[in-house]
């Protein structure tokens, strides 16, 4: 089967199953790096700026060179945009820029004590077709997995979404799509791929990034538009709650999350526009 996402890396355009990196990258062997994943639409990368942002803040937490800055990539977004045939109106697609610490030599987790060298470092990316979800979703709250609000990890979109894996798994075992997550005091933190908007008592509310919580794009922007505040949720929802997962693809309502029924939002489209414009 021919894949339909394309991928770019190491100066070479192809189809993302066949284009190869070294097995010694640390992001394949260690997931040591980060991605950022944006919305294609009408030809254009949209909230590119937010999103390079929060992608060059990572690499300075996590101690990695800084990766490739807007200048360098907006020609090489354009081309894949125009590659992939989303360079049309009506068109939309996700686009993700990886950035990993790439091979350094050796073996096991050990780092050079030089700085970082943007040299070794490796970019890649892919694009592919994407229709942004608004779906009302079932979730359940896991009981295995837990945001660590202290680790640096938790502030950064790394490579390692293995625990957003388990706990998406434990929520289909269980009859539901999607998955929440509490934090490890035990307060409800975020969705397994996407930010938590809580309508409570008229006004929409989010856990602030000391939950653990991703500072994700989409909820910043919320912030900054004053839609939202950051605020406790606390260990479970409210019968009355609306419940919004939200991220740069899509937002989806929550209509169910265990065995509580919940009221969908119709907000979840109109809300997501408003913040993909504003």
């Amino acid at each position: 089967m021919t894949s339909t996402i394309l991928g770019w890396h190491n100066g070479e355009w192809g189809s993302a199953d066949a284009l190869g990196m070294p097995l010694t990258d640390r992001g394949l062997q260690l997931a040591d790096g980060l991605f950022e994943t944006v919305l294609i639409q009408d030809g254009n990368a949209q909230l590119l700026s937010e999103h390079l942002q929060r992608w060059q803040h990572g690499a300075a937490r996590l101690g990695m060179a800084a990766p490739p800055a807007r200048p360098w990539l907006e020609d090489l977004v354009g081309e894949a945009i125009t590659r992939a045939a989303l360079n049309r109106a009506g068109t939309t697609g996700a686009m993700r820029l990886n950035w990993s610490r790439g091979s350094i030599g050796g073996r096991g987790i050990g780092l050079p004590t030089a700085d970082p060298d943007p040299t070794q470092h490796r970019f890649w990316l892919t694009l592919q077709p994407h229709q942004p979800n608004f779906q009302p979703a079932q979730a359940w709250i896991s009981v295995q997995e837990q945001r660590n609000a202290n680790s640096v990890l938790s502030q950064c979109k790394t490579l390692a979404y293995g625990q957003s894996i388990q706990a998406r798994r434990e929520a289909q075992a269980l009859g539901s799509e999607l998955a929440l997550l509490r934090n490890t005091s035990g307060d409800l933190c975020c969705g397994d791929s996407a930010n938590l908007l809580v309508k409570r008592e008229g006004h929409w509310i989010t856990p602030p990034l000391s939950s653990g919580c991703l500072p994700g794009v989409m909820r910043a922007k919320a912030l900054q538009q004053k839609l939202v505040t950051a605020t406790r949720i606390g260990p479970t929802l409210q019968a009355d709650d609306q419940v919004l997962l939200i991220n740069s693809l899509g937002c989806r309502s929550l209509k169910q999350v265990d065995r509580m029924e919940l009221h969908p939002s119709a907000e979840a489209k109109l809300l997501w526009q408003q913040l993909l414009l504003g």
